[in-house]
């Protein structure tokens, strides 16, 4: 019996990386889920297993370069090798730069940053000399257009953007077989607006429209698979950030400032210290799964996502019917 991929994903307790642990599994992969938190660990590798894969448990604090690399070699001697990871574990601060103390900003970045950075350096350590695999590096909208309250977040997946640019550069230089490719995301229904530290008047929430964390499961994985693209962009309003970013930025800046203190936060009680430090699903927690409390509003389909991991097929079915309708008028001048 052929076996499946070996797939590493970091943060896979919950949201994101929950449905892309499952989005795996579902094609028959060895997922090593990659987290702190024990409950969330638990029954992310029970639904692997449901689904059809392995799972192999591995609890570590990205922000521990020591511990990351341990646990790329604990999948490495279950496994034998890593075909594909997946960075994806973060922390965040809901709060004005002002209200954020130098600790906590460096945590959110030790973790959100330089936890990529550690992923990817285990990761290249038993990818290069096998001159194959591939690195997912998931980011957001927020890598390009930076947005008020969230501005550890926000500096993090910029240095992400930077760095794997950098590297994918250097990976083209050598002629090197191993991937790296990166996944823009959008507001999604995931339970960080309930884990995250949150300094606002009100309860956490994303910017809408918001989208099931399923879509973006479905884009990591094509990513995996299809990493010569430098980049993935999902959802609607990713695209028209990123486009509105590009041409009119000081617009962007005005509108962002009148209108997103508001949209990131909504009506209700907020409390405790968040997940910076420890996590919520710990020993003394519960599971979070990968949904929020969103699931009313969110959208489980994005029209421009499947554009974007089909444009191939597109361009050329427009080239066809465009030749199609071409040589159809010229028969008709013709009769």
């Amino acid at each position: 019996m052929k076996q499946g991929k070996v797939v590493v994903v970091t943060g896979a307790s919950g949201g994101v990386g929950r449905a892309t642990a499952r989005a795996f599994a579902e094609r028959g992969a060895r997922v090593a889920l990659l987290a702190r938190g024990r409950e969330g660990l638990a029954a992310a590798a029970d639904e692997v297993r449901r689904a059809g894969g392995e799972a192999l448990v591995v609890s570590v604090d990205m922000a521990d370069p020591k511990a990351v690399d341990d646990a790329a070699q604990q999948v490495v001697d279950a496994y034998g090798h890593i075909d594909v990871w997946v960075n994806n574990a973060f922390s965040g601060i809901f709060a004005p730069f002002t209200e954020i103390s130098a600790d906590e900003f460096r945590r959110v970045t030790e973790v959100t940053y330089l936890g990529y950075v550690s992923g990817t350096r285990a990761a290249l350590r038993h990818m290069l000399p096998r001159d194959r695999g591939t690195i997912v590096q998931v980011g957001s909208a927020l890598a390009y257009r930076g947005i008020p309250l969230q501005s550890a977040y926000c500096g993090a997946k910029h240095a992400i953007q930077g760095f794997n640019e950098s590297l994918r550069c250097e990976l083209l230089h050598s002629g090197s077989g191993v991937r790296t490719t990166m996944v823009q995301m959008p507001g999604l229904n995931t339970p960080q607006f309930d884990w995250v530290l949150n300094r606002m008047p009100g309860k956490a929430r994303p910017v809408a429209p918001v989208y099931q964390p399923e879509v973006a499961a479905r884009a990591i994985v094509h990513a995996a698979s299809h990493a010569r693209r430098r980049e993935y962009w999902v959802g609607g309003s990713t695209v028209a950030t990123l486009i509105a970013n590009a041409v009119v930025p000081g617009v962007l800046d005005r509108y962002l400032a009148r209108t997103n203190f508001e949209a990131q936060q909504e009506a209700g009680e907020h409390g405790g210290p968040g997940n910076l430090w420890a996590p919520v699903d710990g020993p003394h927690g519960r599971d979070f799964g990968a949904h929020g409390r969103f699931d009313e509003e969110a959208v489980a389909r994005s029209p421009q996502d499947w554009l974007s991991r089909n444009r191939g097929r597109v361009f050329v079915a427009a080239a066809v019917g465009g030749l199609g309708a071409a040589v159809t008028a010229g028969l008709r001048r013709r009769g």
